[in-house]
């Protein structure tokens, strides 16, 4: 059998598109900091650190620390449809088990060199001289002065750390919400460092310290670490991990403060939003609706963040395929954004009215939605904004799928002068998406060297930052595709390899998306005659669609016909042959017998019969059956 007989995934843009939500950005963690009174430092012994600080703390924290790296992921990913054939309909999501390795309990931790103790006083012994039982809150104070100077973070973890330290050596009656918050400091710290793996034990270690049945404080810091953590996971692509760690602080939060607080609602667009990254649009339906529920009972429904949760669930109905229904929440927050003044978000949100009309093939009402945005973020953001470069974008994929080639390619060069020549302040997430989409754009007029040039961009100014390997993988693997199409078989190998790679670090449990990217790497391991290595990748892809898919799907078939094409080439006719009959057989069933993929399959099982000396006449009549009409 050729090679050219084997099956390739097909699936236009494997990297992952994005779409601005332009949401309004909730606190990094949504932690209730208003329900924590005056009480909450509990000490055995008067402590230096003033009683009231713990709210600020936490709001040191959290918005000194993770409000930057989390601010970033409100702009949620979401694929392109017009860049997806039609065998794959959306991307599926990276995800990856629940934590399962857990650190040592507190109690554990606190087991080990246990100091003497005087009185209801824990105190240190050093050197001969006992330090007295506020070293660690005295350190925690000096934290978060290092903390709120911002200017040397290095210089603060190393006290955070020597804070963390003195309470563990602490010994102390019942646990401590000073030690939770100085855990919660410091892997913030750590997160501000890019060390992300280091803040994840000391996260798991706040979260077993506070007991929900201790009172709401307890509660409270519990749901703050289960968030905590949810951002860690999500900045290292765990994706599956993040979710699983916010629906617990959700859980809290729900049960603390109540469904119709609007705190909980916050919390619920959070959530959504993590769900949106991850494309689990049911779920995060769900939430918007409780979201949008909350502000009917609090008779806020004309609020700005009822508008955001508007917008969102506009989003999640246009990735759902609900383009009516997407409209319908769009232009209720556009009334309520424009009420407000908010120019800039009522642009925002004609960018999506766009998208869905373009969904809708309604071209001029796009181009009309599309012009008002652009207007206005000239008028308010510059006309060097990467903002003005998404609508160029988007009027590119408009006129493209208008036929209009020319126009098409203009406005893809108005975006890459953007993208070239940023304004200072410019994300490099926006920058590195853009020539992504832009890629995808001529790839789609078949420019396919331009594409590729476009991604090697797309990944230089990404960076090889732990928090991008999810969008990293998802360049390289398109590369792969486009420098297998090229006939550049030794290249397409190589940034497969790397992909694959990436997404083992990112997920254990492996999505659709790493079977398809298995899939594809198979393909270069055959031209490249690397026979034995095609069939473990090819049973590893075969593997993993059909828990993803199903044995029946067409992309788990056509893995099963690569692999009965490699057993082919390297003469292992029986293995090919029994697996070639599966596939006429299922091809038969979801196609039908006049179907010419059909015949195709037919031919090849002929030929392996042939090639393998079997005579045809001794076979079943089931196989006969397979091989006629």
């Amino acid at each position: 059998m050729s090679k050219s007989g084997l099956h390739s995934s097909s699936l236009g843009n494997l990297s992952l598109l994005h779409k601005d939500l332009f949401i309004i950005t909730p606190p990094s963690s949504p932690l209730s900091t208003r329900e924590l009174d005056n009480n909450i430092i509990d000490l055995d012994q008067v402590s230096p650190l003033a009683a009231d600080s713990y709210e600020q703390l936490y709001r040191d924290a959290f918005n000194s620390q993770s409000q930057k790296f989390i601010t970033n992921n409100l702009k949620t990913s979401t694929q392109k449809k017009s860049n997806l054939s039609s065998t794959v309909k959306t991307l599926p999501s990276l995800k990856t088990e629940k934590p399962k390795a857990r650190t040592n309990s507190f109690h554990d931790n606190n087991q080990k060199n246990h100091p003497r103790k005087t009185g209801n006083s824990s105190l240190k012994v050093s050197n001969g001289r006992e330090e007295p039982a506020y070293l660690g809150p005295y350190l925690l104070k000096q934290t978060r002065e290092l903390l709120s100077l911002g200017e040397n973070p290095k210089k603060a973890l190393e006290v955070g750390v020597r804070a963390m330290k003195a309470f563990e050596n602490s010994r102390f009656q019942k646990p401590n919400l000073e030690y939770v918050m100085c855990l919660h400091i410091v892997a913030a710290l750590y997160c501000s460092l890019g060390q992300y793996t280091e803040a994840i034990p000391l996260l798991e270690r706040s979260i077993e310290i506070p007991n929900t049945g201790s009172g709401q404080k307890h509660s409270l810091a519990k749901f703050a670490g289960c968030m905590q953590l949810g951002d860690t996971y999500a900045m290292l692509g765990h994706v599956e991990n993040s979710i699983f760690c916010y629906t617990a602080g959700l859980g809290i939060q729900r049960q603390v403060l109540g469904e119709t607080d609007p705190i909980f609602g916050e919390t619920c667009r959070y959530v959504a939003e993590a769900h949106v990254r991850a494309m689990e649009f049911d779920e995060a339906k769900r939430l918007c609706q409780t979201a949008l529920n909350v502000h009917k009972a609090n008779g806020s429904t004309a609020s700005v963040e009822a508008a955001a949760d508007r917008r969102l669930m506009g989003l999640v109905c246009d990735a759902k395929g609900e383009y009516e229904a997407a409209l319908e929440h769009y232009a209720l927050a556009s009334i309520i954004m424009s009420a407000a003044g908010q120019d800039s978000d009522v642009a925002a949100i004609n960018v999506c009215i766009g998208d869905a009309y373009l969904s809708l093939a309604r071209y001029d009402e796009a181009v009309f939605a599309y012009q008002k945005a652009l207007n206005v973020f000239k008028a308010t953001k510059g006309d060097n904004h990467p903002s003005v470069a998404t609508v160029f974008v988007r009027l590119a994929q408009l006129h493209y799928k208008m036929g209009k080639f020319r126009e098409s390619k203009s406005y893809c060069l108005n975006a890459l002068r953007i993208y070239e020549n940023p304004m200072q302040g410019s994300s490099n997430d926006d920058i590195g998406n853009g020539f992504i989409e832009v890629a995808g754009i001529y790839e789609s007029m078949n420019e396919v060297g331009a594409a590729v040039n476009l991604l090697k961009r797309a990944l230089k100014v990404l960076g090889q930052d732990d928090g991008q390997l999810s969008t990293l993988a998802g360049v390289e693997a398109q590369m792969g595709v486009l420098y297998y199409m090229m006939g550049s078989y030794l290249d397409s190998y190589g940034y497969l390899k790397a992909a694959v790679s990436k997404l083992r670090v990112v997920a254990e449990k492996k999505s659709a998306l790493f079977g398809i990217v298995l899939n594809q790497m198979g393909l270069a391991c055959v031209q490249m005659e690397l026979f034995d290595e095609a069939v473990e990748v090819f049973k590893e892809a075969k593997g993993v669609l059909e828990v993803e898919y199903g044995a029946n799907h067409s992309n788990t078939i056509a893995v099963y016909s690569n692999l009965a094409g490699t057993y082919d080439a390297m003469g292992r006719y029986e293995e090919a042959s029994e697996i070639l009959e599966y596939v006429v057989r299922m091809r038969k069933e979801k196609l039908g017998t006049a179907s010419s993929e059909v015949d195709d399959e037919r031919r090849r099982l002929r030929q392996l019969l042939k090639d393998s000396g079997k005579d045809l006449s001794k076979k079943d009549m089931s196989l006969q059956f397979l091989l006629h009409d």
